[in-house]
């Protein structure tokens, strides 16, 4: 009996031992799930109502701090930019003006230049930064990258720039003329020289304006909007015929060549401004008794073929340093050189603005000495598309064979079989 009331007790006992454990742990869980994690601390339990729906659509980098200085909310722009790293604000100058912010309820805004993540060219990254309190203990951060916006406002001023020095100069020749011919009246021989010169410089000018007005239509119009087939063999032909007098002063042969009856889809007077460039260059910087070589071929591409139209010449050639920025306005390689052909610094960008707007783009190869190769890349037309699954002859551009290591580069246009020569 005393063994059995014994059982009894001690299985009560565990009883009462199991029921208190299973409430401690109970309760014990209940208080974990309450406690803030390092995941809940980047949400918004703690915000204002509405505020998280408001920082999500806005454009501007936002971060939200505490009265800790650690991160409450911070959206993917702040991340991407490098301002939160770890939890924490990694921008010092910001930290100090949330504090400044907390401290006197003050509204704060400064514009600071911060290192770009990932690169080691020096680049920075240019933004505004506004902090204002949010509710009793929070401040809310809002970035702005400016970035873009005062790479274009520099682009504008040195356009401004670059453009008043340029039309002063012919100006300014014009006017210095015109008071030797007044100077010199009493002399035909220098009246004629002078009048010669005013010719050339009045020339210039009008170059110059025309072509300040077509660069600004090729970045303003969508040359798609009213585009059409257009022959590439006409192209050409208009091309090699804009420069058959220049050619023909310097002894220039002007050769065609390439797949015939090809097509491309955009604006044709465009087009043709930009090929026309192209071998306007070709024949101004060649010296006298060379080539300039004009070919189209179509290439495979996963898009879809494209046309290549190619301009080669023999002349001085581009520096390896140059090559990049023979693209920018008023860039010129060798600025005497340019002025005594009349150049104004603005075709190539023509060039490269009609491409890009066309869907295509626009390459170059040269070495100092060789010559330099000019490759235009555009879409093709379905017209030509239709005509070349109906076609069996397949005359054209070969493939340019494979090099050596130690085989000199030359130019793309040496596969051409053939051209035409055109006087």
């Amino acid at each position: 009996m005393d063994v059995n009331a014994a059982v009894a007790a001690a299985a009560a006992i565990a009883g009462v031992l199991t029921g208190v454990i299973a409430m401690l742990a109970f309760r014990w869980s209940e208080r974990d799930q309450k406690r803030p994690t390092r995941t809940s601390l980047h949400t918004d339990p703690v915000l204002p109502p509405g505020v998280d729906t408001v920082l999500s659509v806005l454009r501007s980098s936002a971060v939200v701090l505490d009265e800790a200085d650690a991160v409450v909310k911070a959206s993917s722009a702040a991340y991407a930019l490098g301002l939160v790293r770890g939890g924490k604000l990694a921008v010092d100058p910001m930290l100090q003006m949330a504090r400044d912010t907390r401290r006197d309820g003050e509204i704060r805004q400064v514009e600071l230049d911060l290192p770009r993540r990932g690169t080691g060219r020096g680049e920075a990254l240019a933004v505004s930064a506004r902090v204002a309190p949010l509710g009793s203990r929070l401040v809310l951060l809002l970035v702005e990258d400016l970035t873009e916006a005062r790479r274009i406002e520099a682009v504008r001023r040195d356009f401004v720039a670059n453009v008043s020095h340029e039309l002063k100069t012919p100006v300014g020749a014009l006017s210095l003329l015109s008071e030797a011919v007044m100077d010199a009246s009493e002399d035909p021989e220098a009246v004629e020289r002078f009048a010669g010169r005013m010719q050339i410089e009045a020339t210039r000018l009008t170059n110059l304006v025309q072509e300040l007005i077509d660069l600004s239509r090729v970045q303003n119009d969508d040359p798609l909007d009213d585009a059409e087939p257009v022959r590439v063999d006409e192209l050409v032909a208009e091309a090699i015929d804009r420069c058959r007098h220049a050619a023909g002063t310097k002894q220039i042969t002007m050769a065609a060549g390439g797949t015939a009856d090809l097509h491309v889809r955009g604006n044709r007077g465009q087009l043709a401004a930009a090929l026309g460039n192209l071998v306007e260059n070709a024949v101004n910087y060649s010296p006298a008794r060379t080539r300039v070589g004009i070919a189209a071929r179509r290439v495979g591409a996963p898009g879809g073929d494209l046309i290549e139209i190619a301009v080669t010449d023999q002349g001085i050639g581009i520096s390896e340093k140059d090559k990049e920025r023979v693209f920018e306005r008023f860039y010129r390689v060798d600025p005497a050189r340019s002025r005594a052909t009349g150049g104004t610094g603005l075709g190539l960008a023509i060039v490269k603005h009609v491409v890009a707007s066309h869907g295509g783009e626009v390459t170059v190869w040269s070495a100092e000495g060789q010559g330099s190769t000019f490759t235009l890349r555009l879409p093709e037309s379905g017209a030509s598309r239709d005509r070349a699954q109906q076609r069996t002859d397949r005359a054209g551009l070969s493939a340019e064979p494979e090099r050596s290591p130690s085989s000199p580069r030359t130019s793309p246009y040496e596969t051409l079989p053939a051209p035409e020569v055109l006087p």
